[in-house]
């Protein structure tokens, strides 16, 4: 609602005096009042006035500035007549000498209340509307406007009407909501709001101060049904409302987040004041410290140019926001990054040879390997060579060769482990707008090593996973590759750094779970297992002096025999490695140690006989060549994740229809090996003497104990054959000999992996000759002799001289119904 019009306002006359006789108006009308004015008689000619920018409608009281010479001249010579002149509305109020056209046909009857002649010189004047009038016809524009006009009756609803009455009470209240929210509006217009008794006077007077245009306001006046003039107030008061309390509801909020700003603000510049006179604001010294910090940096003018955005950026930034701790974080990292900072290599290809040495007993491939490796970095002076990968069993010395090799080279060593990393932001990081971001962790590694060019780790990546949050695997291809990690791309640093002077030294325990991309990538270097010989010496060299310091004991305290220590290795651990040996070896030590702690009496060389005591039972038999007694039972050679094994393959017949049963968990390959084993011994079966009817006759079930755990590989189709062979013929297998070798549908022996792990089984299992293909006797040239001696080896290319000589013309004690197959004579 309104309440200031052109020429003065509401307040301005709502205090005078009705008892004023000087003036016949009143403030606020009643019932009867309003009845008088209805009464009044108009004359037939009434002066026009027009008006500009309002409505008058009847009852109300206006004041009004009069400036036109047409109006001046009516309003002087009406005040001193009969002071009753009619009030059309302008359609357009930017015309200054309106006509006809440009009022508006219906108005209002007025009565001049007081004419007021102002210091400026212009001329206000305080109206009464009486009744609404139309005009009929202008009938002249000089010296004013003269119309023919006809009353126009109010059409009022019938007493104590429930609805008028609920409209008028709507009006009412709405009415007081609207003042008390405008801030236009003064109390006053509520008390007169609250007082006025007509019902008519009331929808008249709250129009009259309402929020509407002129065209809007016309319309009201101009309708008869006072009913229907209420119900159009009332739709526009509840617009009118619902906007005032949105409006407030935004300058509540504005101001409340523009006095939070301004106490913030407030309170940052006491806090600046307090700091000052404490000797400076302590964010403006971290500010500073990062600029004298960077200054000394060696980084690029891109990096450099980076970096001073950044700062400045945080210069910018609120302390108490939570994006500056985000740019703090950031700022850090660039700074913290050895942006070309290296450690000198050390090249002296003796000394590394020594320290592989000290570090790691046998391994002596791998060291040539390393050795190698490092002799090309030094001849080309950059690392654009291949990224080494060891792979091989559990603890045979992958990672601390990784150490050794740092050590030679006189570099920071950081270690990554890869197992079961499954996110690709874990290598890449993740963008700075994600809460919590960080760097990924081959930048957060290189942070710590405080270099660029440490020798960097990279453990289990044959562990590597992937899932719907990306693949790792692909991310690493960037790192190893020596063409494009030397712009490696960051998610959270958004800058590319330099990792071509990295070391990187992968390892792994197989290779076939290895991404292809990344393997192409690395040259493989296999770290094979121990023989029980080895894993003695590294006993004697390195576990047992570690876990003698780290259980508190002298050197002298406590001596392990070398009976005693194969002892524990043969009876207490089943390993290509010797982790598990160095727990076996720690639990003597404390065993020993408590008794010392104790004051005990305890032996400080360990017999035999007492590791049973410390230890237990054995926890493993070992694997004996079983003889050749049994027709149908050979003895082959496997390749395990913990080194080799001897494996046996068992055959028995029994009447049936040529059936063949296989048992022992064996894999898709094994099974193949089997079927090919006993079709190629149905193809020659005249070169074993064997009639062909009886492959009809009798069901071949061929099993490979321990048969709970899983078996499969290539390598024990020469031992099925031979073990087949051995039961339809009857006859023995030749003692003491165990093979291994792929064979193929036309007769032949194909090489297979795992040779020195094989030789090693075949030596703990007392085996004395071993069976192989021809294509592997290059393999035995890589192994000790020292391992060779005392087995005798057959190379052999075709199944046909394996049979040869795996069996023997003698036949067995114990023969499954097998003496009956054998054809007798040639």
């Amino acid at each position: 609602m309104s309440k200031k019009y052109k020429g003065g306002s509401l307040d301005d006359f709502m205090g005078m005096n009705p008892s004023d006789e000087e003036y016949d108006f009143m403030t606020l009308i009643s019932e009867e009042d309003e009845k008088s004015m209805g009464k009044t008689q108009i004359p037939e000619v009434l002066p026009v006035l027009p008006l500009r920018n309002t409505v008058l409608f009847p009852g109300v009281i206006i004041p009004i500035t009069v400036g036109r010479e047409k109006s001046v001249k009516l309003i002087r010579e009406k005040f001193k007549e009969d002071k009753i002149i009619g009030v059309l509305a302008q359609r357009d109020q930017d015309v200054d000498d309106p006509g006809a056209g440009d009022l508006y046909s219906i108005g209002t009857v007025a009565q001049i209340i007081k004419v007021l002649e102002m210091p400026d010189g212009a001329t206000s004047v305080i109206i009464q509307g009486k009744k609404r009038f139309e005009v009929e016809k202008i009938i002249a524009e000089t010296p004013y406007l003269q119309a023919k006009v006809k009353a126009l009756p109010e059409i009022k609803p019938p007493k104590k009407g429930q609805k008028f009455d609920a409209l008028i009470g709507s009006l009412r209240d709405l009415s007081v909501k609207i003042i008390k929210l405008s801030s236009n509006v003064s109390s006053e217009t509520s008390f007169a709001v609250k007082n006025i008794e007509s019902p008519s006077y009331l929808i008249n007077f709250i129009c009259s101060n309402s929020e509407m245009d002129i065209a809007e306001k016309q319309r009201i006046l101009e309708i008869s049904d006072l009913k229907r003039r209420g119900t159009i107030l009332l739709e526009h008061l509840m617009h009118e409302l619902q906007m005032l309390e949105l409006k407030n509801d935004i300058q509540t909020k504005v101001k409340m987040e523009l006095d939070q700003q301004q106490r913030e603000y407030l309170l940052q510049q006491q806090m600046k004041t307090i700091q000052n006179e404490l000797g400076g604001s302590p964010v403006e010294k971290e500010i500073e410290e990062m600029r004298e910090k960077g200054s000394g940096k060696k980084w690029s003018k891109e990096v450099q140019h980076a970096f001073e955005k950044e700062l400045g950026k945080l210069q910018r930034l609120n302390p108490a926001s939570a994006e500056y701790s985000v740019q703090v974080n950031y700022i850090h990292l660039m700074l913290d990054l050895p942006w070309g900072e290296f450690t000198k290599d050390n090249f002296d290809l003796k000394r590394a040879r020594k320290i592989l040495d000290r570090d790691h007993f046998a391994l002596e491939n791998v060291k040539e390997r390393i050795l190698e490796h490092l002799a090309v970095l030094k001849l080309k002076g950059d690392l654009k060579s291949p990224i080494i990968c060891l792979y091989g069993p559990p603890g045979v010395g992958k990672t601390s060769l990784g150490r050794s090799v740092a050590s030679a080279l006189g570099r920071k060593f950081v270690r990554m482990s890869l197992g079961g990393l499954r996110d690709e932001s874990e290598i890449r990081g993740h963008r700075k707008t994600y809460i919590g971001a960080m760097s990924g962790r081959i930048l957060q590694n290189i942070c710590k090593a405080k270099t660029s060019n440490p020798v960097f780790m990279l453990d289990e990546i044959d562990k590597v996973g992937r899932d719907f949050h990306g693949d790792p695997a692909s991310a690493l291809l960037e790192v190893l590759d020596p063409e494009q990690n030397i712009a490696f791309h960051d998610n959270y640093l958004e800058i590319d750094y330099d990792l071509s002077k990295v070391l990187f030294i992968a390892t792994a325990n197989t290779v076939s779970t290895i991404h292809p991309a990344l393997r192409d990538r690395m040259e493989m270097i296999n770290v094979s297992g121990y023989m029980v010989e080895e894993k003695r010496e590294i006993a004697k060299r390195h576990l047992v002096p570690k876990q003698l310091k780290e259980n508190g004991l002298y050197p002298k305290s406590l001596t392990f025999t070398n009976r005693m220590l194969e002892k524990i290795i043969e009876d207490y651990t089943r390993e290509s490695g010797v982790r598990d040996l160095d727990k076996k070896i720690a639990t003597v030590t404390r065993r020993i140690a408590k008794k010392i702690a104790l004051e005990e009496e305890c032996n400080k060389r360990i017999k035999v006989s007492d590791i049973r005591h410390i230890l237990g039972p054995p926890e493993y038999t070992k694997d004996l060549y079983q003889g050749n007694d049994f027709a149908g039972v050979a003895t082959g050679l496997a390749w395990t994740a913990v080194g080799g094994e001897i494996l046996l393959v068992e055959t028995s017949l029994s009447k049936g229809k040529g059936k063949l049963t296989l048992t022992g968990s064996l894999g898709e390959v094994m099974k193949e090996s089997a079927v090919i084993a006993l079709e190629y011994l149905k193809a020659h079966s005249e070169y074993l003497k064997v009639d062909p009817e009886v492959f009809e006759k009798w069901n071949v079930h061929l099993h490979v104990p321990q048969g709970a755990i899983p078996k499969d590989g290539p390598s024990a189709g020469v031992t099925m054959i031979t073990s087949i062979a051995s039961a339809f013929t009857g006859r023995k297998i030749k003692k003491g000999v165990a093979m291994t070798g792929e064979i193929t549908l036309r007769g032949k022996i194909l090489p297979v992996g795992g040779i020195k792990e094989k030789i090693l089984a075949a030596k703990r299992a007392n085996v004395t000759e071993i069976i192989l293909s021809k294509e592997n006797k290059k393999d035995l040239e890589r192994i000790k002799e020292q391992y060779l001696k005392g087995l005798n080896f057959y190379f052999v290319n075709t199944i046909l001289e394996v049979l040869d000589i795996a069996l023997l013309e003698e036949k067995a004690n114990i023969q499954l119904k097998s003496d009956s197959l054998a054809k007798q004579g040639a």
